[in-house]
């Protein structure tokens, strides 16, 4: 079945374009024009690609590392979708040996079954930093050894990204992962800036939640941070709740960072999409006050965080345009991932994937429908 959508206005990854028509069959889009005995969608608002999130706990009140089954990740999708996110990488925080499987296990079962919005899998931890662990378990903290190398070597986790603290692997461990299409993130990691430098030039491509649980640029030390700021080839994920990062450090860094290589993440957690306000991790109470998570710690647990907010906010606290903001949320975590070769999301043979959005009484945007491979979610 054919189906085309007319808006008001399509972003197509560079130029707004108004009353456009898009039009897919079989979850590609293969025509900018109406067809023939299609199925006619009219929607108000603004088409755009489909958010990509390269770093999401959970969603719909269920956590991944809490539940590595196809239900948890398909409850997850569906949360994510209601905020334009079409592609999300599940990402499973420091846990053991056997849990880390078992997610292996649910990531190529949701890969083979082509479950929409599962592209891949994200470890983060545990070959990282106890100093810079956040809420991460101790317990759980450990080298990586060929039994782990084994499960991120495997060839049917879609698209894989591992975080890790450089000065807790060795610059050959980096070298291996890169060369099994492993994306290696740093992060978590009181690592030097000469330390940071070697690991970038043995392969890592990125850095989970820039300046949060790293070590901080200073003026003698400029450490992860001032490594990751300085890189021109490596890509930088920045939650931009307000909390995580000062509005003002992260407009800074956005003017600092090369352009195309500073993503929206979220970090969320299980409450997105739900009514949950509640939730226990790694013995950690965690309770969500207001916008954002907290432990009894006083440490931040994650985030509340979802990408059409971290869109708004983007234009917000960084003073970017709608069309960079939009590009921040899709086309360069697309680029991170390698899942477009840098060519336009919405193009003649692109996956349909893509969502509306519309501007309500406060002037945000929010989002009114979603599609993932040509199929209504949201």
């Amino acid at each position: 079945m054919i189906t085309t959508v007319i808006a008001d206005q399509i972003f197509d990854g560079k130029n707004i374009i108004h009353h456009q028509a898009i039009s897919f069959k079989d979850g590609k889009i293969i025509a900018f024009d109406f067809v023939e005995h299609a199925t006619t969608i009219k929607v108000s608002g603004l088409l755009v690609p489909g958010f990509i999130d390269v770093q999401v706990n959970g969603g719909g009140g269920y956590l991944f590392n809490h539940d590595v089954s196809l239900s948890t990740l398909t409850a997850m999708v569906q949360a994510h979708s209601k905020y334009g996110t079409t592609g999300l990488l599940p990402t499973l925080i420091t846990s053991d040996l056997a849990t880390l499987s078992a997610a292996a296990d649910t990531i190529a079962l949701a890969i083979k079954q082509k479950l929409p919005g599962v592209i891949g899998v994200h470890f983060e931890g545990p070959h990282i930093s106890k100093p810079k662990k956040g809420i991460h378990s101790s317990q759980y903290i450990r080298p990586l050894s060929e039994q782990e190398l084994a499960i991120y070597f495997r060839e049917d986790l879609g698209v894989k990204v591992v975080t890790l603290a450089p000065e807790h692997v060795t610059i050959e461990q980096i070298q291996r992962l890169t060369q099994h299409n492993v994306k290696v993130c740093l992060g978590h990691s009181n690592a030097s800036f000469e330390l940071t430098q070697a690991a970038l030039a043995a392969g890592a491509l990125g850095f989970t939640h820039l300046f949060n649980a790293m070590s901080p640029l200073t003026s003698r030390e400029p450490n992860m941070v001032g490594a990751a700021l300085l890189d021109e080839h490596s890509w930088c994920g920045l939650i931009l709740d307000g909390h995580h990062v000062h509005p003002a450090t992260a407009m800074l860094a956005n003017k600092i960072k090369s352009t195309g290589k500073m993503m929206l993440v979220t970090d969320a957690m299980s409450t997105i999409g739900s009514s949950q306000t509640a939730f226990e991790f790694d013995e950690h109470c965690i309770v969500l006050e207001g916008d954002k998570l907290m432990s009894q710690t006083g440490q931040l647990a994650g985030s509340a965080l979802d990408m059409i907010s971290a869109v708004n906010n983007a234009q917000l606290m960084l003073g970017v345009s709608l069309e960079e903001a939009l590009r921040m949320a899709s086309l360069y975590p697309a680029n991170f991932l390698g899942i477009n070769n840098n060519s336009p999301q919405l193009a003649i043979g692109a996956n349909a994937d893509f969502t509306v959005l519309e501007c309500g009484n406060n002037s945000a945007l929010h989002v009114s429908h979603t599609w993932i491979g040509g199929k209504k979610i949201f």
